[in-house]
């Protein structure tokens, strides 16, 4: 892969070109990333609402029929259903882990087999989480595995 970045005032926002010879995994994984950076969900911490950057979202989990984005320092709780949030991040890095759940695998840092064919996903702040057997084989597939 070659990577060319150049530098324009000129410009009013990043522009981001991609030549390939044909999209693949690796391609749109690129894609993906590029399009999440300007994705941004609102939400409530404390009394107020929030702008966070999606990308910043490790996880997103439904309890008790609430929805709350947890990123590495923050719990925040948002209007959205989690498939209506699902629906919001589709073609970036937010997969299905379980069917209160979505991951961002841009934080997953590694992946071990657990129980009854399920996986556990450590994440960039420390945390694990584990997805269901249900939604492993596409986890493992979007991962490349």
């Amino acid at each position: 892969m070659k990577l060319d970045v150049k530098e324009d005032p000129a410009l009013g926002d990043v522009e981001v070109r991609i030549r390939c010879p044909r999209i693949d995994r690796r391609v749109r994984r690129i894609i993906e990333a590029a399009e999440i950076e300007d994705l941004r969900l609102v939400a409530q911490e404390g009394g107020y609402l929030r702008v966070v950057a999606a990308a910043d979202v490790l996880y997103a989990e439904t309890v008790d029929a609430k929805t709350f984005l947890y990123t590495a320092d923050k719990v925040l709780e948002t209007g959205l259903s989690l498939s209506e949030l699902e629906e919001h991040l589709q073609d970036t890095e937010f997969v299905r882990a379980t069917r209160q759940m979505l991951v961002n695998l841009a934080h997953v840092q590694g992946l071990r087999p657990y129980l009854n064919a399920r996986l556990e996903l450590a994440l960039s702040n420390g945390e694990r989480v584990v997805a269901s057997r249900q939604f492993s084989p596409d986890i493992k597939k979007r991962i490349g595995l």
